[in-house]
């Protein structure tokens, strides 16, 4: 014997459950779909906002970041004492990045750990590496965080590849 199903189950009540699901599932992959229905604004309240945002200067606000990834990394480096560190501003000369920091250690380990604490920092400040090379030799680490790049080297190896005389000179070559 097979059981039937109730009878006040209808045909309509499973459409309205279907409707259910499915806007509940459009709200999880779209949230501000909600907010942007309920939030109804005059249109002249609109040219206002847009008028607002165009007089307000982009600059100051892009730059200040920027300069506080510079004083955590500039930072992290004088906690471990890294030697003969340069901040180099390459806006100028490269997209690549804002400001190129080179600096030495004493030694393999002595680089990898100014790199390891730059990293740190930068986390803790809320700035997330892009990529880490040459962790694992500690001749020569590569730090990318997007608007600085960090190059920590040992002395002998920052004299072979003079990067300073690379991007100081404007990239004369």
């Amino acid at each position: 014997m097979t059981a039937k199903r109730p009878a006040s189950r209808s045909t309509t009540s499973r459409t309205a459950t279907a409707k259910k699901t499915a806007t509940a599932a459009r709200s999880r992959t779209q949230p501000h779909a909600k907010a942007k229905a309920k939030a109804k604004v005059p249109v002249a309240g609109k040219v206002k906002a847009k008028a607002a945002v165009k007089a307000a200067p982009r600059k100051a606000a892009a730059t200040k970041p920027e300069s506080k990834l510079r004083e955590v990394v500039l930072g992290a480096l004088a906690e471990l004492k890294a030697v003969d560190v340069k901040a180099l501003d390459v806006r100028g000369i490269t997209d690549i990045t804002d400001t190129m920091v080179v600096a030495s250690g004493t030694s393999d380990r002595h680089v990898k750990s100014l790199a390891e604490r730059v990293t740190q920092r930068c986390k803790e400040a809320g700035f997330r590496p892009f990529g880490i090379e040459g962790e694992r030799d500690g001749e020569w680490v590569l730090l990318d965080l997007q608007d600085v790049v960090l190059h920590v080297m040992l002395p002998r190896v920052r004299e072979f590849y003079a990067l300073e005389k690379l991007w100081e000179g404007g990239a004369a070559a």
